[in-house]
């Protein structure tokens, strides 16, 4: 372990555990990954020993042994344990959505809130260098009076997340995993989403709404994960006084970002902030976005 660095732990083992979570943090010169939790301690340990860490089945020993974790866990699990984490002083690095229900999202702000933690979100493409650019020139721009977001993918069909049971909620898997990447850019881009003003999830998880913008901007997202679209069309814009603006997802961006995440997460925790536009009431807002699009679609 470098001189300063950051003692992280880690909780899950699986695609993205694996792919993003592990050796971001292995390899970012402001942290070390120091263990590993899984409910299969041997997951834990095979992962573990990838990267010169400790794997282990008991939370309270990962906890013992860390400054922050980092959660690669279904949005329930993630709720739990987070809570326990930033009780015992933990700093958190949370996946969206960061809890199953707002409930759970509610009592998960409040305990890092209360405990003073730092804590951020991983919505990759909100750490992107291409989006960080364009939210930039949009804003110095202004006077966007509209804009849209579409997500369609075939990724639930086959592929590593293809049997991510959360993913496959009847609640909608599509608005708990695409959802807050598509109305964080938009709320980003045009104003805080006030309202949900109408939402229709539709057969093949296909989720449809309209929302409505602090400022009067109005915005639709459709999303779904369901659909054989290849490749995966990602496109988020923003229409008004200057014409339309565009941005689209570029490929295998997502270690580079998890890597900006972990430069704004080091640097949170070196100064004692416990804020920043990615944090966990960020999570909390895009939760309540999702539960409102799911009372309407009933």
């Amino acid at each position: 372990m470098g001189i300063g660095q950051l003692r992280v732990g880690l909780v899950g083992t699986g695609p993205w555990a694996t792919t993003v979570h592990a050796p971001g943090l292995a390899d970012h010169p402001g942290t070390t990954l120091t263990a590993v939790w899984a409910r299969r301690p041997g997951a834990a340990s095979e992962l573990a020993d990838a990267h010169g860490a400790i794997g282990t089945g008991d939370f309270d020993e990962l906890l013992s042994q860390v400054d922050a974790v980092a959660f690669a866990v279904p949005p329930a699990v993630q709720a739990e344990l987070a809570v326990k984490a930033a009780e015992a002083g933990k700093h958190v690095i949370l996946e969206k959505p960061i809890a199953a229900d707002l409930a759970g999202a509610q009592r998960l702000a409040d305990a890092v809130t209360s405990n003073e933690v730092a804590s951020l979100v991983v919505l990759t493409l909100r750490f992107a260098t291409p989006t960080r650019e364009w939210l930039d020139d949009i804003t110095r721009a202004g006077g966007w009076r509209g804009g849209g977001a579409r997500w369609l993918s075939g990724a639930l069909l086959g592929g590593q997340y293809a049997a991510s049971p959360w993913r496959r909620d009847d609640a909608g898997g599509s608005i708990s995993d695409l959802g807050p990447h598509a109305f964080d850019l938009l709320d980003a881009a045009l104003g805080r989403i006030t309202e949900v003003l109408a939402a229709h999830h539709g057969e093949g998880d296909l989720w449809q709404l309209m929302l409505a913008h602090e400022g009067g901007a109005i915005s639709t997202a459709t999303l779904s994960l369901h659909l054989p679209i290849q490749p995966t069309v990602v496109e988020v814009a923003v229409y008004g006084e200057h014409g339309y603006r565009a941005l689209g997802r570029r490929a295998g961006t997502a270690g580079a970002s998890y890597t900006a995440l972990l430069d704004d997460f080091a640097a949170m925790i070196a100064s004692g902030t416990t804020t920043h536009p990615c944090d966990v009431r960020r999570g909390l807002h895009l939760s309540w976005i999702i539960e409102r699009a799911r009372e309407l679609a009933k």
